[in-house]
């Protein structure tokens, strides 16, 4: 049975802050963070406005009570991947469908953990890209360049992964909204993030090169990779949000990172 969520709000968000928790949570334990982030939810008024558009990625067991309980406060809930066939002898897989009918809204795919351990390559991501579309989700695409350089050489390796992911899945049908998240490699369980000045250098290239595509108007980038409280108010205007991990995982340091959020949005106003 599908899982019913009230409908989304008319307001276009100005800010995305997404929450991955890997395989770090059980069943229980990821239960009760969905609801302490659906109070923080709940409270919030940039939630509350659509200012901000908030999404967890729970263990795919949790995904239709993540859903449940986070739709009624505003936020919502997707899969940390999803299989590029919506049905079928695909044993142990899952395909967006069922993610949909699931209650989730997002679908991570291309993360430097499914390249790295299963070996995924830029067919299998745009597939699977692919399938999020067709089955109404929104895919959180993840690129990343694999060792640090310069800015440049990475929004060129950065924009040939999101170019074969998008290329192959409007191949295979219509697309939609796309948030690309932005993780270099080499920052992924870092101690620290990238640099403010290095993130937004090179989301402004990917954003830049992101908007030029066709059906991504509405597409935004994001930045993930030791992300934490203290990042979102020194990046540029046009990193769109935060890809979070573990230092999301306390709902209080969640609960900082909104906060600075706003405030980073109402400042971004004032100077317009």
């Amino acid at each position: 049975m599908r899982v019913s969520l009230p409908a989304k709000t008319a307001t276009k968000p100005k800010a995305i802050i997404g929450v991955s928790l890997k395989m770090y949570f059980g069943y229980q334990r990821s239960v009760d963070y969905c609801r302490d982030v659906a109070g923080i939810a709940f409270a919030h008024p940039a939630i509350q406005s659509g200012d901000i558009e908030l999404f967890v990625l729970p263990t795919l067991p949790v995904l239709p009570e993540a859903a449940r309980i986070l739709g009624t406060a505003g936020a919502a809930a997707g899969a940390q991947d999803i299989f590029w066939e919506d049905e079928g002898s695909f044993t142990g897989e899952v395909g967006g469908k069922t993610v949909a009918e699931l209650g989730g809204r997002y679908a991570e795919v291309g993360h430097a953990e499914r390249r790295r351990i299963f070996g995924e390559d830029d067919t299998v991501i745009g597939l699977k890209t692919a399938a999020a579309y067709r089955n109404g989700l929104t895919p959180v695409l993840c690129v990343g360049e694999l060792h640090a350089g310069s800015p440049e050489e990475a929004v060129a390796q950065c924009t040939a992964e999101i170019d074969a992911a998008l290329n192959r899945a409007q191949s295979l049908g219509p697309a939609g909204r796309t948030i690309v998240a932005y993780e270099p490699q080499w920052a992924i369980g870092a101690p620290a993030p990238a640099t403010p000045e290095y993130i937004s250098a090179v989301i402004t290239g990917l954003d830049a090169h992101l908007r030029t595509l066709p059906g991504q108007a509405d597409s935004r980038v994001i930045y993930g990779g030791s992300a934490g409280p203290g990042l979102i108010t020194r990046l540029d205007s046009a990193v769109a949000g935060l890809f979070l991990g573990r230092f999301a995982h306390d709902p209080k340091a969640l609960k900082t990172i909104l906060d600075e959020t706003t405030a980073w949005l109402a400042a971004a106003e004032a100077t317009v």
